[in-house]
C-alpha cells in the first residue's frame, strides 16, 4: 500500500508499507535540487524496533532512476524468475525485488548512508505489494515525486 502526502508547499512525501506487516514500511521525503541534473531527497525506513535514514540519495536526469526500475516492475505484473535489482550511484539506496505466487512482489530496500566512512552500517526492511494496481500506483508516485 502507498500513499503521497503533501504538505503546504505542495512537496510530496510517498510512503510504501507492507501489506503482510503494515508497521514495515519504506518513505520518499525532503526532495531538493541544486542544478537541473539531479534530485537529492531523503529515504525513511523503519520495522518494529528499527528506524533508518538516509539524508540524501541522489537521482541523475541522464541515469536509469528508481523511477523506471519499479515501472518495468509493474510491468511484469504476471512474475519473473530470480530477483532484480537497483541502487544509487554511491550506494546509499539499494533495492532488491522478487515475485512470489499470489502475484506479490517483495521490495527489500537497504539503506547505506556513509558507504565510505569507517564504521558504516547498513539497515534493510521487506515490502510486499501487489504486482498489478499497487505496483503500477506506487511506481507512478515515485516518478512524480523524483519529477517534482
Amino acid at each position: 500500500m502507498t500513499s503521497t502526502d503533501s504538505t503546504m508547499d505542495e512537496r510530496a512525501d510517498v510512503t510504501i508499507r507492507c501489506q503482510d506487516t503494515p508497521s514495515v514500511g519504506v518513505k520518499f521525503c525532503d526532495r531538493f535540487s541544486y542544478d537541473r541534473d539531479s534530485v537529492h531527497y531523503a529515504v525513511e525506513a523503519w520495522a518494529p524496533g528499527l528506524t533508518a535514514r538516509v539524508n540524501e540519495a541522489v537521482a541523475w536526469v541522464w541515469d536509469s532512476d528508481l523511477a523506471p526500475f519499479l515501472e518495468e516492475l509493474a510491468a511484469d505484473y504476471r512474475g519473473w524468475d530470480g530477483e532484480r535489482t537497483w541502487r544509487t550511484d554511491d550506494r546509499a539506496l539499494a533495492v532488491s525485488a522478487v515475485f512470489r505466487s499470489g502475484g506479490h512482489v517483495g521490495l527489500t530496500w537497504t539503506l547505506r548512508p556513509w558507504t565510505n566512512a569507517a564504521g558504516g552500517w547498513d539497515a534493510s526492511v521487506t515490502t510486499w505489494l501487489e504486482a498489478g494496481e499497487q505496483m503500477s500506483s506506487f511506481a507512478a508516485d515515485v516518478r512524480h515525486f523524483l519529477a517534482g
